[in-house]
């Protein structure tokens, strides 16, 4: 006998993305999307399902949607975009920051992989092996990535640096200002961008975004004229108000000026914005004037949101990572070529050791010497549910005092004996969101409701730093664990990363759990959801090495109706495809 259903959530508590308080229900999906929730005592649905979950004391979520990735080059050589979807993400957004492959000349491909490897730590062996480059256009590539099919759906946004550089050359590289008939260019490929199903634009205004080669994005320096010219290309593809959303990373070193300026690109274009907002060492109290200016524009009727971190922005120092402590010492610069076997046993040798700890660091800006790397901010990482709010009582510094050793020796001992031994343990540096040693201000700014959470860089910063488990320490941290400081409704975490982060991209499709929407779902042992330390993976093209983080807790992760995780491990559902553009809300919900 049919069953009346495709799958079929028994018992959960279900948090259904509308910021309401959770219930109890089962959960009914038909063809891809939500077909019924259970009401009434229990909230039982009589029909059957082809599947069924038992989630009985667990909780059942929409799906999460993670709107700062950079998953450009993986998806074009890899099915799973992880580490994100082993977070219960199902809808990652792509492009951001102004980096990323398309448009793309053939003799401007090295030029943007070293633009990717600077910016985004992701090294040029594995772009030049993984990349299939078989695109020139914008268009082109979203038509690349139209045939693959994925563990979650992949919206991507136009990048500002790709297309600066296709259109202007080496002028563009040179940041040079661009003509009228350079902006009415750049505005005609927006346009097309938007019509072929771009989300939005990607922008960086930041001097941490740079080349391998030194050199400042191209990006940084762009003139109002010639934003506001690209937005207005976007809204002449006519895709509607709440449709192609502008991000923007910027170091506000102006910020008055500077919001100032991205408001009036909004009034001018009517696109939406979302920018990078995270509490800076250089100005700890900047975030409160940048929240007040968001309320106001809010109040004049602009669509602007910020994203903004959940921990702490961080460095990750370790031996088989990007850098550590001794990087820059000379001894250490002797045998760091050598594989980690050999370099765990010279480390471990008592005559290299010595050495090595009465070095000076060539380098001024070596851990342990710059102000912002001092060792009181660098903390051992634990190997299970990491410390993302340490106290400085827990760092090097305080290690070191108390066991009357120099912190380059505790360092030392930590990346050797730290984590899974052998050479892999790992050391934190927060370097943003973190100037008063608390996530406080973060606490503040998630509560402000033109802010979502954000920035988890999936995909990118592969041997310094991993963000992509954001979304679960936004609910094992905010809303269950925190200890120093107020914690938040399990409900509100779940519609910020879910309802809100899809809207501010256009996605009305998905993120609640209701009749119509998307069946992207999560099943979750919220009482036993636990994050892992991270640790490094060689699967990368050409064996490249990537920092990972797993979680415990998942029971299910289901994209468009099939189930594509279950425990924390893949199925071989890949139901995840490109998205084209924004999505409407479903008819029978739109018209209420």
């Amino acid at each position: 006998m049919e069953k009346a259903y495709d799958l079929v959530i028994r018992g959960g508590t279900v948090v259904d993305g509308t910021g309401g308080a959770p219930f109890e229900a089962d959960v009914a999906v038909k063809d891809g999307a939500v077909a019924a929730v259970g009401s009434g005592i229990g909230g039982r649905i009589a029909g059957g399902g082809s599947e069924e979950i038992d989630a009985r004391g667990q909780v059942v979520t929409p799906g999460f949607v993670d709107i700062h990735t950079h998953y450009d080059g993986q998806a074009t050589w890899d099915q799973r975009m992880q580490p994100s979807s082993w977070h219960g993400v199902t809808t990652v957004v792509m492009g951001n920051c102004g980096v990323g492959f398309a448009p793309c000349r053939p003799d401007d491909h090295d030029r943007l992989i070293r633009l990717m490897e600077g910016v985004e730590d992701i090294p040029f062996p594995v772009l030049t092996g993984g990349l299939p480059w078989n695109w020139e256009s914008y268009p082109d590539y979203l038509d690349s990535l139209s045939d693959r099919r994925f563990d979650v759906d992949i919206g991507s946004q136009l990048p500002h640096a790709a297309l600066r550089v296709f259109v202007m050359g080496q002028r563009g590289v040179d940041r040079e200002p661009a003509t009228e008939a350079d902006i009415h260019a750049m505005a005609a490929i927006a346009k097309r961008a938007m019509e072929a199903g771009a989300i939005g634009f990607g922008t960086s205004r930041t001097l941490n975004h740079r080349s391998s080669d030194g050199s400042p994005i191209a990006t940084l320096t762009a003139g109002e004229d010639e934003l506001t010219g690209i937005a207005l290309g976007m809204a002449a593809a006519g895709k509607g108000a709440g449709c192609g959303v502008l991000q923007v990373v910027s170091d506000f070193n102006d910020p008055a000026e500077e919001f100032a300026m991205l408001r009036r690109i909004v009034e001018a274009s009517g696109r939406p914005l979302s920018f990078s907002l995270l509490q800076s060492p250089r100005d700890p109290e900047q975030w409160r004037f940048m929240l007040e200016q968001m309320s106001e524009a809010k109040a004049a009727g602009l669509r602007i949101r910020a994203q903004v971190a959940t921990r702490p922005v961080g460095v990750l120092f370790g031996l088989e990572l990007t850098v550590n402590p001794f990087s820059s010492h000379p001894s250490y610069r002797e045998i760091k070529a050598l594989p980690l076997a050999e370099r765990v046993a010279r480390l471990r040798d008592p005559d290299f050791r010595a050495r090595l700890l009465s070095e000076e660091a060539e380098n001024a800006r070596a851990p342990g010497l710059s102000p912002a790397r001092a060792w009181d901010r660098i903390y051992p990482m634990g190997q299970d549910n990491p410390d993302y709010e340490p106290t400085p009582d827990h760092s090097l510094a305080a290690i070191a005092a108390e066991r009357g050793l120099d912190p380059y020796a505790v360092a030392l001992d930590h990346m050797l004996d730290g984590g899974e031994g052998n050479g892999r343990g790992m050391l934190y540096l927060p370097l943003l969101n973190y100037a008063q040693n608390t996530l406080d201000p973060a606490y503040r700014m998630l509560q402000h409701d033109c802010v979502v959470p954000g920035l988890s860089d999936g995909g990118a910063h592969v041997g310094m730093i991993c963000d992509g488990s954001f979304p679960t320490t936004n609910l094992v941290h905010w809303t269950r664990d925190r200890t120093r400081g107020p914690k938040l409704p399990l409900e509100m975490m779940v519609r910020a990363q879910c309802r809100d982060t899809a809207e501010t991209v256009g996605l009305y499709d998905r993120g609640l759990i209701a009749p119509g929407y998307r069946a992207d779902l999560n099943v979750i042992d919220y009482p036993n959801l636990k994050l892992k330390a991270p640790s490094v993976a060689y699967d990368l093209p050409t064996g490249g090495r990537r920092l990972i983080q797993r979680a415990e807790g998942y029971t299910a992760t289901i994209v468009a109706g099939q189930v594509t995780y279950r425990d924390g491990e893949p199925t071989d559902a890949l139901p995840g495809r490109l998205l084209r553009g924004a999505q409407g809300a479903p008819a029978a919900m739109a018209a209420e």
